[in-house]
């Protein structure tokens, strides 16, 4: 069976792009989260408009468990 990166409706907090990342890692979605955020106020490169268009192009997964 292949993983797919998709959108966590289980582990949503915005869109469930950090969720998604999370569990096709299979680590805890407070790390995506803590990255984004760090990203965010160091400056680096331009993780909004990356979340922005992650939560547009990444399917949500309706089957999560």
């Amino acid at each position: 069976m292949s993983r797919k990166l998709v959108k966590s409706t289980r582990n949503s907090v915005v869109a469930g792009v950090c969720g998604g990342i999370a569990n096709y890692f299979n680590i805890d979605p407070v790390l995506p989260r803590l990255g984004f955020a760090i990203a965010t106020v160091v400056g680096v490169g331009s993780p909004i408009l990356i979340y922005v268009v992650a939560a547009l192009v990444m399917p949500k997964d309706e089957l999560e468990f």
